[in-house]
């Protein structure tokens, strides 16, 4: 508890003022949302939604034209046409209000491969950090405990390497890890008092093999993240470690969507993102009913998102269907539908998870999409689209680094040029496609 509140009241201060962003006083900002009644989230949710507005119709030309009328922001909204990834990667210029050279950039490929340029300025990556720390608070968490984490950049450079140290974060790949890692890893941890965060199917990998090998671990809770919690990866991580899990749904675009916390369903972020879901006509479908994901985040400025088609669909709770007790005031998204993320299995039966490739991809703007495909343990065939200045060599780039992972190189990796990818229902293309299911489910 001391660390706890000398790291957040003194360390991080410190960090904020010389790095000149705003962590701490976000995360105390998105605490007190916390507390609001619905109609106090729904008036800043208004404040923010407008603001956002406005800055978009004054500072970018591709919205320029729309004309406000009275002055409700949701109806505003209705105005402004649909965003697609693929649109986004068009207008990245026209989308932005600041110079790029003073903004983050952040390349995402996530689980419809598709690249994405995004760029936030400190104070919407500040707040965009802030609050996913504090839906790890709600699953017991706090700044300095012991966190394992699963990520995508294993290669911890200077300033995340510290963060690590001050935060007590043991941070491993997401990746393709070996028996002898996850052996090391859980044990390590082990009667440590440790969290556990990561991709729902990276610690879906970790619970499988904990309840293989007979390896006795309790966390004091599991946060997934990046892509989806099936039923299935729940069971297995209930069983392995015995801790109550919290599912968080966002995207690296920057949007926290909605997260559990005491409940089966998920509290909608309403004061971060606004959230429509939408028909094939994009018309607003019915609470209970399934629609596709719209999101206009409401605290970033250097590059607004408004009605951002991230490609999963989702249905809203009914109103009548609301628990009578609960612990926040938000509204309720009673499941996102997804597919289950496919994993390809190597010969000695490691798994590699779709961010395995992802990961990889989103660095080689010369691949505008792929997709793998999987129809033995000895190889597989990944297709792809060429995307900006695309030359053969970067094929050779991506195998080694995909070599790098396997570590099999009679594991065959076959490369198809396709001109489409074509999608799922779900409006996301599928980027591992496995057909050997029976062996995965062994």
């Amino acid at each position: 508890m001391i660390y706890n509140k000398l790291i957040e009241s003194i360390i991080l201060p410190i960090g904020d003022f010389f790095l000149k962003t705003t962590y701490i006083k976000r995360l105390k900002y998105w605490r007190s949302i916390d507390s609001l009644s619905l109609k106090d989230i729904n008036k800043v949710q208004k404040k923010s939604l407008q603001r956002v507005l406005e800055l978009a119709n004054k500072k970018l030309k591709l919205y320029e034209q729309i004309k406000f009328e009275g002055d409700d922001p949701y109806i505003w909204l209705k105005e402004f046409p649909i965003l697609t990834k693929k649109k986004l990667n068009e207008n990245i210029d026209n989308l932005l209000t600041e110079d790029k050279k003073g903004l983050h950039k952040f390349s995402t490929s996530g689980s419809s491969g598709i690249r994405a340029e995004i760029y936030m300025n400190n104070e919407d990556l500040s707040s965009f950090r802030a609050g996913n720390t504090r839906w790890w608070e709600w699953g017991g968490y706090k700044i300095g405990d012991n966190l394992l984490q699963t990520g995508m950049t294993p290669n911890r450079k200077a300033l995340k390497g510290i963060k690590d140290v001050l935060f007590k974060t043991l941070y491993v790949s997401a990746f393709a890890l070996s028996e002898e890692q996850m052996y090391k890893i859980l044990n390590k941890v082990k009667d440590k008092n440790y969290y556990l965060l990561g991709y729902a199917s990276s610690l879906n990998i970790l619970a499988e093999f904990a309840i293989d090998k007979g390896i006795p671990i309790e966390f004091n809770s599991v946060i997934s993240l990046g892509d989806k919690l099936f039923s299935h990866y729940k069971k297995n991580i209930k069983k392995a470690f015995n801790s109550n899990i919290i599912e968080t749904y966002g995207s690296s675009e920057g949007f926290l969507i909605a997260c559990q916390y005491d409940l089966d369903y998920l509290y909608i972020n309403s004061a971060q993102v606004y959230l429509e879901l939408l028909d094939e006509n994009n018309r607003p479908v019915e609470d209970g009913e399934i629609g596709y994901v719209v999101v206009t985040r409401l605290d970033n400025s250097a590059m607004p998102l408004i009605r951002y088609k991230i490609g999963d669909l989702a249905i809203k709770l009914p109103k009548e269907e609301y628990p009578t007790s609960r612990k926040l005031d938000y509204p309720l998204l009673k499941k996102v539908i997804g597919r289950d993320t496919d994993v390809v299995i190597l010969p000695d039966n490691r798994k590699l998870i779709v961010h395995s490739f992802t990961g990889i991809f989103e660095y080689f703007e010369e691949i505008k999409q792929f997709k793998v495909i999987q129809y033995n343990n000895l190889g597989i065939t990944i297709e792809y689209v060429k995307g900006k200045n695309y030359q053969t060599e970067v094929l050779d780039k991506i195998l080694k680094k995909l070599q790098a992972i396997i570590l099999d190189f009679n594991f065959k990796i076959y490369f198809k040029e396709v001109l489409e990818i074509k999608a799922t229902k779900s409006g996301k293309p599928q980027i591992v496609e496995s057909h050997i299911k029976s062996l995965k489910n062994e």
